[in-house]
C-alpha cells in the first residue's frame, strides 16, 4: 500500500509538471555552437508589456504581421505565427530560427531578454536574465494572474544550473519560472546553467561508432586467426 500511495504521488506530480500553462513563456532549443529555435507563447497584452508589441486589441492579422516584423528585424528566420485561445483568452505564439542565441538579446524582438552561451575552459556556461525593460508602457486593463516562465532543451550534459525551479527535467530540460505580478514589478528573472562542450547525441554517434569499430577488429583479428591456422595444419600435413 506504501508503495502503490508513493506511485500514485509521483504520478501526480508529473502531470502537474506536464500540466502547467504559462501566461507567458520563452522556450528555447539549442545547439552547442549557439544556433537553436525559440517559441514565444503568451498573452497579447503581456507581449505588449515585455517587448512594445501592440496594442493587444489590435485585429489579429495585423497582431501576427507585427509579431513577425519584429523577429525578422532581429535576423530570425520565422517558421510560424499564430493566435490561439486557452480558457477563452487569446494567446500570440511566434516560432523562430536563430545563428547565434548569444546575438539576440537586446534586438527589437528581446528588449526583455539578456542571455549568452559562451566556452569557459572546457564547460559551456549559459546565463543571462529576463526582465521588463524600462521606458515600455504598460498596456491598459492589465490582467496579473498566472506564471511565467523561461525554458531550455540543451544539446548535452548538464553539470551545473542556477535554482532551476524544477531541476533538470526529463529531456535534459532545465527552466525558470515568477508570477506575472513579480515580472510587471521589473523583478529579473535570472538563469545559467554549465554544460559540456560535446552533444549527446554526438557523443552517443562516437560511442556507437567506437564499438563498432572494436567489433571490426575483433572479428578481423579472430578471421586472421583462423587463417593462421588453417595455414599451419596444410603445412603440417
Amino acid at each position: 500500500m506504501r508503495l502503490s500511495g508513493l506511485s500514485a504521488a509521483l504520478f501526480v506530480a508529473a502531470s502537474l509538471r506536464a500540466c502547467t500553462a504559462y501566461e507567458y513563456e520563452h522556450e528555447f532549443w539549442l545547439r552547442v555552437d549557439g544556433s537553436g529555435s525559440v517559441r514565444v507563447t503568451g498573452r497579447p497584452e503581456l507581449w505588449g508589456a515585455f517587448k512594445g508589441l501592440g496594442p493587444a486589441g489590435a485585429p489579429e492579422t495585423s497582431l501576427r504581421e507585427a509579431a513577425r516584423t519584429l523577429f525578422e528585424a532581429s535576423g530570425l528566420r520565422v517558421r510560424r505565427v499564430a493566435l490561439t485561445r486557452r480558457r477563452g483568452r487569446p494567446y500570440l505564439l511566434v516560432a523562430a530560427d536563430f545563428a547565434d542565441v548569444s546575438k539576440i538579446g537586446g534586438t527589437p524582438a528581446f528588449p526583455d531578454l539578456r542571455i549568452s552561451l559562451v566556452r569557459r575552459d572546457d564547460r559551456l556556461v549559459l546565463g543571462g536574465s529576463w526582465a521588463r525593460p524600462p521606458g515600455v508602457p504598460l498596456p491598459g486593463a492589465l490582467e496579473t494572474d498566472g506564471l511565467m516562465a523561461i525554458r531550455f532543451h540543451l544539446p548535452s550534459k548538464i553539470r551545473d544550473h542556477k535554482n532551476a525551479t524544477l531541476g533538470v527535467e526529463r529531456g535534459n530540460i532545465v527552466g525558470w519560472r515568477q508570477e506575472v505580478t513579480a515580472a510587471l514589478e521589473g523583478r529579473p528573472l535570472d538563469f545559467g546553467a554549465v554544460l559540456d562542450p560535446r552533444s549527446i547525441l554526438w557523443s552517443t554517434v562516437g560511442l556507437f561508432g567506437a564499438a563498432i569499430l572494436g567489433a571490426l577488429a575483433l572479428l578481423a583479428l579472430f578471421f586472421t586467426l583462423v587463417v593462421r591456422r588453417g595455414r599451419r595444419g596444410v603445412s603440417g600435413s
